[in-house]
């Protein structure tokens, strides 16, 4: 029925049109119970965690102040001073932007 549908009107390739087909194929097994598994697994390496060195590298690689390096990042001064004094270590959102400032500080200036 979609196929005679969608016949007249090209409005996608061929190979575009089976894969949409076979997605409404599997679809429907699954909603009647007869497909189980349509997990897919995806392996993300984990931060590496970053010393108070690093931190003041970053900072000092991107040229900017302490208040400045906090205002990019959306966090506070006080905590940039004390992941670089040592007496915190950034932690999950924090890890990924300082990842990001590392191999692309123009993407937060």
């Amino acid at each position: 029925m979609l196929e005679r549908a969608l016949k007249g009107n090209r409005i996608m390739d061929k190979k575009s049109f089976a894969e949409l087909k076979e997605s409404f194929k599997q679809m429907a097994e699954h909603a009647a119970g007869e497909q189980k598994n349509f997990r897919t697994t995806t392996r993300v390496r984990p931060l590496k965690p970053f010393t108070k060195r690093d931190i003041v590298n970053i900072r000092s690689r991107m040229k900017v102040s302490q208040a400045v390096f906090a205002n990019l990042l959306n966090i506070s001064v006080k905590t940039v001073q004390s992941w670089e004094q040592g007496l915190k270590i950034p932690s999950g959102p924090s890890l990924k932007l300082l990842t990001i400032a590392k191999k692309h500080p123009e993407s937060l200036l």
